[in-house]
């Protein structure tokens, strides 16, 4: 006998059992192989079509106090998280000092102080904002780690480029949030990351790109930056830049191995060096290490630009 279809508002993400018999599912229907049972009172569908608001979604439901926290309000927002995060599925949960710890299998619970605006809904999920998510992040990342999240955070791109994006906060308000927390922890990680953090890279991959190039005697490249055409249109929009080299520095991730993504790129390097300027792609491994090969790269193309010009023959 066929299974009777769970109803469509069930389909987005998780829910409560709750929620479930309001909506007629009995408990039984609630236990089939197609829906997960990931904690007490919680299920999610297998054929669900949400994100990670909507798979938590229903921790916080369970009651008025739940609060999404630390990597759990990070994938919410889609915070850059470092790769032994992202591996780490554990939901965190936590209730203002007063209340009681919540308490359940792949939970990890906390009892927290909050001041006023720093939890707020988003996608139907309460969830600490993304200034204090960052902030409670301090207390687990290293320096580098909480610079990379906080770009993310702050990633912003005005409408020169083809996808504008607006931050989800600002680096001032990451300053207010300091400020209105001395004595938490993390906090001396907190207070040497924000100097650090800019806006305009994309992903934590971007930013090590940035920061490494930032320690060596190349100095910061700039983000954010286009490279407008002849008629003074956006052209490229490289993720970081040495303009008065006209040195444009590409992030190439896994996803660039794709067919149409690697056609996309030839075309755009194309344009690039058409314009006059240089395209430097860069990969995971040039990162890597402890003489990172980036370096090299962006020297080599430097030198390679500095010999062209010096042996073209000048105009009379």
């Amino acid at each position: 006998m066929p299974r009777t279809p769970l109803p469509q508002e069930l389909l987005s993400g998780s829910f409560t059992v709750h929620a479930a018999r309001d909506l007629g599912v009995t408990r039984k229907r609630q236990r089939h192989p197609d829906v997960v049972i990931p904690s007490r009172g919680i299920r999610i569908p297998l054929t669900g079509t949400g994100g990670p608001a909507a798979n938590l979604r229903a921790y916080t439901e369970l009651d008025g106090a739940s609060v999404l926290t630390h990597h759990s309000g990070a994938r919410v927002w889609g915070c850059g998280l470092p790769a032994w995060m992202q591996e780490d599925w554990r939901i965190h949960v936590a209730r203002e000092r007063e209340g009681s710890k919540p308490r359940r299998r792949n939970v990890v619970g906390h009892r927290m102080t909050f001041k006023a605006g720093e939890v707020v809904m988003h996608d139907g999920v309460r969830v600490t904002s993304p200034a204090r998510t960052w902030l409670d992040l301090a207390s687990l990342m290293t320096v580098d780690e909480l610079v990379a999240a906080g770009d993310s955070l702050v990633c912003a791109h005005g409408p020169n480029f083809p996808r504008p994006k607006t931050a989800l906060c600002s680096i001032e308000e990451l300053r207010r949030m300091v400020a209105a927390h001395p004595g938490m922890r993390g906090m001396k990680t907190a207070r040497l990351a924000l100097p650090e953090i800019r806006v305009g890279a994309d992903s934590p991959q971007e930013t090590r790109m940035r920061m490494i190039l930032a320690g060596s005697r190349l100095g910061e490249p700039t983000l954010n930056y286009v490279i407008m055409n002849g008629w003074g249109q956006p052209a490229v929009w490289p993720d970081a830049a040495y303009p008065q080299q006209r040195i444009a520095l590409q992030y190439d991730g896994a996803h660039h191995a794709d067919p149409g993504q690697a056609r996309s790129d030839a075309r755009r390097q194309g344009v690039t060096e058409q314009l006059g300027w240089r395209e430097v792609r860069v990969f995971k491994e040039d990162l890597d290490g402890d003489k990172p090969f980036l370096v090299e790269k962006v020297k080599a193309a430097i030198r390679f630009r500095d010999e062209r010009q010096s042996s073209t023959p000048t105009g009379t």
